[in-house]
C-alpha cells in the first residue's frame, strides 16, 4: 500500500502505522464482565472469541508473543461483530472500538487471505459503498423481483447449492422500490428552529431511500431547514468496520468536504452504523495534518435523528397509529452512541402505538455492517434468535434505527414465514405526522 510503512519491530507483530495503543490495551483488567454481553461468547463459550480474549491476543501480538498473524489468529477477530456491547458492560471504560478497528487494519495489511475471501470482499466493496453503482445494480434486481423470479428461485431449492456467502447475499435483498432523489435544500413552512445537514448514506440512499424522505419530512415538520448536498458519498463505516483504514479515511475526507462550508447547526444521521463512524472522525483522522481539526469540528456536529428530534419540543401534530410495535436497539445506537431513551421517547409520542421492548434487545441481531455477508452462519444464528423473540412478543411491526438490522431481521422473519413488517422509527413518526397508515 503506497505511503504506508511496512516496518515491523522485532518485538511486535504489528507494524508502526496506528497499531492498537498500549494505553488502551492496559485499560483492560480482564475482569470478565464483558463475557456474558458478547454475542460470540454467548454462542460458543470460547475465551478467545470474547472481548477479553481478543484483547489478550492483541497484547500477545504487540509483545511479540505470537509468531505469525496466521489464519487461526485472524479468525478470532473476523468473528467479532464489533457490536460494542462489551463497552456498555465494561466497568473500566475500555475503548474496545478503537482497539478492534486498529487490529483489523493491521490484519488487512499484514495477513494474506485466501483468493476466494479476497474476491468476495473486493466484490462487496466495489459496490456497496458506491450509491451510483448500487442504483445501476438495483434496476435488474427490481426486474428480477417484479417478474416473480426471486420467489421461484427461493422455492426451487437452488439457493441451498450456492456458497453460504452468496446465499446470504440473496436472502438479504430488500423489496426494491423505484429510486427518487432527495431534495438538496428544503425550507420548512413553519418558522425555522434549526439548520441541519442530512447524511443520505450509500446502502440507505438506494435500498432504504424512503427512510431518507421520511427523515426530511419529519425534520421540516419540526422546523428544520435542511441541506442534503449531492456531493456526499459513503461515510466509510463499512470500510472502517473491516479494517480497510485508508479507504475509510478517504471517505471521511470527502464527507467533510461536502458539509463543512454549510452554515448548519447539526449534521443528522438516520443509520446507526454511519452515525457511530461519523462521530469518530476526529479519531480516524487524528494524525492527518490537513483534516485533524476539521474532523473534530465535523464530528462534534454529528447527531442521530433521534437526538435532534428529542432536543426540539414537538410542534407537528401526531395522529394515531394502532399497532403493537417491538423496538430493537441497534448496537451502534445503543452501545457505540449510548442512545437508548431517545428513539423510545419519539415512538411514545405517537397516540395508539403500543411499544414493547424485546427480550435481549441489547444483543446484536447479526447484521453488523457487512458481517452477515462475511460470516453468514454466525449471523444466521443470531438473526434466528432475534426473529424468534419478535414472533414470541406477538409484535405486529418491528422498529429499529439502522437499515442493516431491518434487513437482517426481515430475512429471518421470512424464513419463519412470519409477515411482520419492519420500519425505521422515523417512518412511524412520519406516518403519524402525515396522518396516514403505515406503508404496506
Amino acid at each position: 500500500m503506497a505511503g504506508v510503512s511496512q516496518t515491523v519491530s522485532v518485538q511486535s507483530l504489528f507494524d508502526s502505522v496506528r497499531p492498537p495503543a498500549e494505553e488502551l490495551l492496559d485499560q483492560c483488567v480482564h475482569c470478565g464482565f464483558c463475557l456474558p454481553a458478547c454475542p460470540t461468547y454467548m454462542l460458543w463459550r470460547e475465551e478467545m472469541d470474547s472481548p477479553r480474549g481478543r484483547i489478550y491476543l492483541m497484547q500477545m501480538a504487540a509483545d511479540g508473543k505470537c509468531e505469525t498473524m496466521d489464519k487461526s489468529f485472524v479468525e478470532h477477530f473476523d468473528r467479532c461483530l464489533g457490536c460494542m456491547s462489551c463497552m456498555t458492560a465494561c466497568p473500566s471504560g475500555v475503548e474496545y472500538d478503537k482497539l478492534i478497528e486498529a487490529t483489523r487494519a493491521q490484519i488487512e495489511r499484514r495477513h494474506r487471505r485466501s483468493f476466494w475471501d479476497r474476491l468476495h470482499r473486493e466484490m462487496i466493496f466495489a459496490v456497496f459503498p458506491h450509491p451510483a453503482r448500487l442504483r445501476v445494480l438495483a434496476l435488474p434486481l427490481r426486474i428480477y423481483q417484479g417478474l416473480g423470479l426471486r420467489t421461484r428461485v427461493e422455492k426451487s431449492g437452488l439457493l441451498k447449492h450456492l456458497p453460504a456467502r452468496l446465499e446470504a447475499m440473496h436472502a438479504l435483498l430488500p423489496n426494491l422500490e423505484s429510486y427518487s432523489p432527495c431534495p438538496e435544500h428544503v425550507v420548512p413552512t413553519v418558522p425555522v428552529r434549526r439548520r441541519v445537514g442530512v447524511v443520505l448514506g450509500c446502502v440507505q440512499r438506494v435500498f432504504f431511500n424512503r427512510v431518507n424522505h421520511a427523515t426530511i419530512r419529519v425534520l421540516a415538520a419540526e422546523g428544520c431547514e435542511i441541506f442534503a448536498p449531492k456531493t456526499q458519498g459513503c461515510c466509510g463505516a463499512l470500510s472502517t468496520h473491516v479494517g480497510r483504514e485508508e479507504e475509510s479515511r478517504e471517505s471521511a475526507r470527502r464527507m467533510i468536504d461536502s458539509f463543512e462550508k454549510l452554515d448548519i447547526d447539526d449534521i443528522v444521521i438516520n443509520a446507526a452504523g454511519c452515525g457511530s463512524n461519523l462521530k469518530s472522525y476526529g479519531h480516524l483522522l487524528r494524525d492527518d495534518p490537513e483534516y485533524a481539526d476539521r474532523a473534530r469540528r465535523f464530528a462534534a456536529k454529528c447527531k442521530d435523528i433521534s437526538e435532534v428530534l428529542t432536543s426540539l419540543a414537538p410542534i407537528a401534530e401526531r395522529h394515531p397509529i394502532k399497532a403493537r410495535a417491538a423496538y430493537q436497539d441497534s448496537c451502534h445506537l445503543l452501545h457505540a452512541q449510548r442512545l437508548r431513551s431517545q428513539p423510545r421517547t419519539l415512538l411514545r409520542q405517537i397516540p395508539g402505538l403500543e411499544l414493547i421492548d424485546l427480550p435481549e434487545s441489547q444483543v446484536c441481531c447479526g447484521s453488523a455492517g457487512v458481517y452477515n455477508l462475511l460470516e453468514p452462519q454466525t449471523a444466521r444464528q443470531l438473526g434466528e434468535r432475534k426473529a424468534g423473540l419478535v414472533v414470541r412478543a406477538k409484535a405486529e411491526v418491528l422498529v429499529s434505527g439502522n437499515p442493516g438490522c431491518l434487513l437482517q431481521i426481515s430475512k429471518e422473519l421470512r424464513r419463519l414465514n412470519q409477515p411482520i413488517q419492519t420500519f425505521h422509527f422515523v417512518e412511524l413518526l412520519d406516518a403519524s405526522i402525515q396522518g396516514r397508515s403505515l406503508p404496506d
